[in-house]
C-alpha cells in the first residue's frame, strides 16, 4: 500500500489541500500519514531562563491541545467527502519541518508528500525561501504542492516541460508511474526557440522510446517560453504541472502573479515537484 505523507499546520491552505490528499489516497488505494511538526524556539545557554522546562512543557502542551483538537475536524472532513474508510495515522513531532519530515520519509515508508502552500501570493510559497519550497527541495519522493486557490478536480491530464536533456528522462519515467497509478496522461512540451539545440531526430527518438507510455509530446516554436508554457496549461487542460527541482529558477518566472493573472486569471493549479539532482 502506497503511504502519502501530509504536513498540516491546521491552515486554510493546508485544510484545502488535505481535499486533494485524501482523493489522491482514494485514487491510488494509500494510506495517509498526518503530520504536524512544531518548533520550540532556541536559547542562548547564558539567558537560559530558569523557569525553561516549565515553558518547553507548556509550549508542546499547547501544541498536543491543538492536535487534539484539530485531527478530528479533518477525521470529520473525510467523513463529510465520504472519504473516512481512507486509513490514517498521525504523528506530532517537535523540531525542524524539513528535518522530521524527511525523518517521516525514511522511517515510514513514504511513497509520496502531499502539501499546502500559501504566501503573500499562493505561489511564493512554493519558490521564494518558505517551508513548502524547502520541502521541494530537500525531499527525494515526489511533492504535490497545492496552492490555497486550486479547488480539487480529478487529475487526469499531467503537463511536463522538457529540453530533451538527459536527467529529464529519469524524471518522465517519475512522472509516468505517479500517472499511471491515477489512470492519467501526460503531455510533454518542448518550447522550441531560435536558438535550439535539440534536433528532430532527438525528439523522434524520445517519442520511440515511451511510444507505449501514456505520453505525448508536443513542440511549441515561440521565443517567449512563459507563455508558450502557460497557454499549453490551458489549451490542454492540465491539471497538474511538474516541476523539476533544477528548473525552479524557469518556474518562478513563470508564475510570477502579475505574469500569470494577465495570462490566465484562474491559474491555480498543484505542482508536483520531482527532485533531481
Amino acid at each position: 500500500m502506497k503511504r502519502i505523507l501530509f504536513p498540516t499546520d491546521f491552515s486554510e491552505a493546508a485544510t484545502n489541500a488535505f481535499g486533494h490528499a485524501l482523493a489522491f489516497a482514494k485514487k491510488i488505494q494509500g494510506e495517509l500519514i498526518l503530520l504536524h511538526s512544531y518548533h520550540v524556539l532556541p536559547m542562548d545557554d547564558q539567558f537560559f531562563p530558569e523557569n525553561f522546562n516549565m515553558v518547553y512543557d507548556t509550549v508542546e502542551l499547547t501544541e498536543f491541545d491543538m492536535f487534539k483538537e484539530e485531527v478530528p475536524k479533518l477525521h470529520t472532513l473525510a467523513t463529510a467527502c465520504n472519504l473516512d474508510k481512507i486509513r490514517m495515522t498521525h504523528r506530532l513531532m517537535e523540531g525542524d519541518l524539513i528535518e522530521n519530515i524527511q525523518k517521516s520519509v525514511t522511517e515510514d515508508k513514504v511513497d509520496f508528500v502531499v502539501m499546502g502552500t500559501a504566501g503573500v501570493t499562493d505561489w511564493d510559497a512554493v519558490f521564494v525561501g518558505s517551508n513548502s519550497g524547502d520541502v521541494i527541495i530537500e525531499i527525494a519522493v515526489p511533492v504535490l504542492c497545492v496552492p490555497l486557490g486550486a479547488k480539487y478536480k480529478p487529475i487526469k491530464t499531467i503537463g511536463f516541460t522538457t529540453r530533451y536533456r538527459d536527467k529529464d528522462k529519469k524524471a518522465i519515467s517519475t512522472v509516468l508511474d505517479f500517472a499511471r497509478l491515477i489512470n492519467a496522461s501526460v503531455k510533454c512540451l518542448y518550447v522550441k526557440t531560435s536558438d535550439s539545440d535539440v534536433s528532430i531526430a532527438t525528439i523522434e527518438e524520445w517519442k520511440m522510446e515511451f511510444i507505449r507510455e501514456p505520453i505525448e509530446f508536443f513542440v511549441v516554436e515561440s521565443e517567449d517560453s512563459n507563455t508558450a508554457v502557460v497557454d499549453f496549461i490551458g489549451d490542454k487542460n492540465i491539471n497538474v504541472l511538474t516541476m523539476l527541482t533544477y528548473k525552479r529558477g524557469f518556474f518562478k518566472g513563470l508564475f510570477q502573479p502579475s505574469y500569470t493573472k494577465k495570462k490566465h486569471p484562474e491559474f491555480q493549479i498543484p505542482i508536483l515537484a520531482i527532485h533531481i539532482d
